[in-house]
């Protein structure tokens, strides 16, 4: 059973902002794109349009009726139990074996029976698809994988974690086994375990499998090719292999654009120079010979005639370049703001003792200095946000004491940010949230122009917490907090903010389960285990 998906110049637009223009996709069984780009670049609205959820306003998808889509929330009422999910996602499983079984017995009746035998051979090739056989047992492998084997099938969804049902999501898809798989974003809630499982699962799979992801090392493990989003020279581009190698070849790409926006703007000059005055300047400096006066009348038409030839040539080159050049390549968004305050002298910033909170955190001793460089790690549950929320002032002990250091300011950046007037736009909640002495929100290199007059409310996800982050950096505290910093937020962003990490002179502590940035860590590690600091 082959599978495909097709994009055919998809426009979409949100009011008055154009989000996709043009754009054109196509991925075929075996093949696994990954979408990056910028924030608010349309990632979320293609694998939306992809998967059905939303229609563009032009083009069209061709898809099989065979396709998945990881929804952000479960469409099960919070009172129904965890064995309904997985029920439901085996159940057209179900129904082709009672199937299967149906025209076995049919054919053993009517072996010469076409409409039987046709409809017996479609039956089974999609068993075989979607390995019918073998649907139980992935079931628990599949749940075992994403860390939910310890649930109780009767739990209800309302008491588990949001964590907890964004993985059950995602492991109701990959039990049902569509031929299609969009998925956005699937590796948020993940821990190490989940991820490598998750990696080798979908890159087993002999589908179509179109996803965005914020985590590089998943990136380079499951993708077969690297769609970017960003503007480029012909547009979204494709790039085969993995992301370490799209990494180099976008490089290699923005380099030739600027070349070739150089070279036409050099030739452009030249160009209009030549009609405006070269073209025209026939014998320039050229010393008039004695029968100059003689020859006049006899050149002159020839004369004309050469004029004439230069300057149409030059205005038809210069009309088709003025029409057809390279645009510009638009200027990147650079992060330019700083992490942390100055915090003046080396002293504890945040003392740490005897602290519990029943069933989710239990710590003997931390101190973080104004110096201090942290990474918190551990599985989903450990109780990294926890700590998070405990260091900012935001989430009481039940007991123990957390004391902060006289006059340090801590800023705590959330995994889910939200803004109580969602109606405003970035630029005046930034505005009437800072006053008037603060540095640009432009300035900052976290908002493209673009969006800096979009109403909050219509920002994505990951601008939502590039705003929440200028808030706190516009005027930085002396330790910043940063909760799954890469979550929704652009791969370029990252990589910039854990860069400025060498030049903040404050504290910066971070939970996350990004393999790239621990990969690189050099400060302190924290890891935590059901609440615990593990050993």
């Amino acid at each position: 059973m082959s599978s495909s998906l097709i994009a055919k110049d998809l426009v979409h637009s949100y009011g008055a902002r154009v989000v996709l223009d043009g754009v054109n996709l196509t991925a075929s069984a075996g093949q696994r794109l990954g979408l990056v780009g910028e924030n608010g670049v349309g990632k979320s609205t293609l694998l939306r349009l992809l998967a059905g959820v939303e229609e563009p306003d032009a083009g069209e998808v061709l898809r099989g009726d065979d396709l998945g889509f990881l929804l952000q929330e479960l469409p099960f009422p919070l009172t129904a139990r965890f064995s309904d999910v997985i029920d439901d996602a085996l159940a057209e499983i179900r129904q082709a074996s009672a199937r299967l079984g149906e025209l076995t017995e049919a054919l053993a009746e009517r072996p010469d029976d076409t409409a039987v035998l046709h409809e017996y051979g479609t039956v089974l090739e999609w068993a075989q698809a979607h390995d019918l056989w073998d649907a139980d047992r992935r079931a628990g492998v599949v749940c075992a994988g994403l860390g939910l084997a310890g649930i109780d099938p009767a739990r209800e969804l309302g008491t588990l974690s949001g964590g907890q049902r964004s993985r059950l999501g995602l492991a109701a898809l990959l039990i049902r086994r569509p031929g299609t798989l969009v998925l956005d974003e699937p590796t948020n809630h993940l821990d190490d375990g989940a991820m490598e499982f998750l990696e080798h699962h979908l890159a087993s799979l002999t589908g179509v499998l179109v996803l965005s992801s914020h985590d590089r090392v998943f990136l380079d493990a499951v993708c077969t090719d690297i769609v970017d989003l960003d503007p480029a020279l012909g547009g979204p581009t494709r790039y085969g292999g993995t992301y370490s190698r799209y990494l180099d070849q976008k490089r290699a790409e923005r380099a030739r654009w600027e070349q070739r926006y150089a070279e036409e703007q050099d030739e452009l000059k030249e160009l209009r120079e030549a009609v405006a005055v070269t073209a025209r300047d026939v014998a320039h400096n050229r010393p008039q010979r004695d029968n100059a006066k003689m020859l006049y009348d006899f050149k002159t038409g020839r004369v004309q005639k050469q004029i004439s030839r230069r300057v149409r040539n030059a205005r038809l080159r210069l009309d088709e370049l003025e029409r057809d050049q390279v645009r510009k390549p638009p200027a990147p968004l650079r992060f330019h703001g700083g992490l942390t305050g100055e915090p003046g002298e080396d002293k504890t910033a945040i003392s740490v003792r005897g602290i519990e909170i029943a069933g989710r955190l239990r710590l003997a001793t931390l101190d973080i200095t104004t110096t201090s460089r942290l990474l918190i790690t551990g599985g989903n549950g450990a109780g990294k946000s926890t700590l998070l929320a405990v260091l900012a002032g935001s989430l009481t002990p039940d007991a123990g004491t957390v004391l902060s250091g006289r006059g340090v300011r801590i800023g705590l950046l959330a995994q889910d940010v939200a803004f109580a007037e969602p109606e405003k736009t970035a630029q005046r909640t930034y505005a009437e949230t800072l006053g008037e002495d603060a540095p640009p929100l432009r300035g900052l290199g976290l908002l493209a122009p673009r969006d800096l007059g979009t109403r909050v409310g219509a920002l994505s996800v990951g601008q939502r917490r590039r705003l929440a982050l200028a808030l706190l950096i516009a005027d930085p505290p002396e330790v910043l907090l940063l909760d799954e910093p890469t979550n929704h937020i652009s791969l370029t962003l990252a990589e910039e903010l854990f860069a400025a990490l060498d030049s903040a002179p404050g504290a910066v502590v971070i939970a996350s389960h990004d393999r790239w940035l621990r990969r690189d860590w050099a400060g302190d590690h924290l890891r935590l285990e059901a609440g615990r600091v593990a050993v």
